[in-house]
């Protein structure tokens, strides 16, 4: 027999192999971290988020606004009594729900007194609103109806 066969070790990678690998799966993390940093959202510019007292007196304030731009635009003649005392109604009942987030826009009077709703709202639909609204005769005065939606929105708990 021949010599025996020598057994070679297996074939090394040269250092310079290494070190590119290593080069390329450095250079692919800095490209995604930088991506990722590129394409995330921009944080908001210093938002605050306001006190629960600041947004019931915002959510006052705006309702009152609107029913006062109501009241003007029915003593300025671009609303008649009748569409005045709607427009009122659905602020009133709007401020309702957004406050309170009792469905009071879609809720007849009858419902609204079945849920216990404050008596404000009660009396302001009841006697000011509704008689207005679907009455035949003349409409309610706005400047009472303004006044009780006032009430309403001061009021409400």
């Amino acid at each position: 027999m021949s010599e025996p066969d020598e057994l070679y070790p297996p074939v090394q990678y040269a250092p310079g192999w290494m070190l590119l690998a290593l080069g390329v799966i450095v250079l692919s993390i800095l490209a995604i971290c930088l991506i990722l940093l590129l394409t995330r959202p921009r944080p908001a510019a210093a938002a605050t988020v306001p006190a629960a007292g600041d947004v019931v007196a915002l959510l006052r304030r705006e309702h009152l606004d609107a029913i006062d731009g109501i009241e003007r635009a029915w003593r300025d003649g671009e609303l008649s009594a009748r569409a005045a005392n709607l427009e009122l109604s659905r602020a009133t009942r709007a401020f309702v729900n957004e406050y309170s987030g009792l469905e009071a826009p879609v809720l007849a009077l009858d419902d609204l007194v079945a849920r216990g709703v404050h008596p404000a709202l009660v009396d302001a639909l009841r006697r000011h609103y509704y008689p207005s609204i679907f009455g035949r005769g003349p409409a309610v005065d706005p400047a009472a109806g303004a006044e009780a939606a006032r009430r309403v929105v001061s009021a409400w708990h």
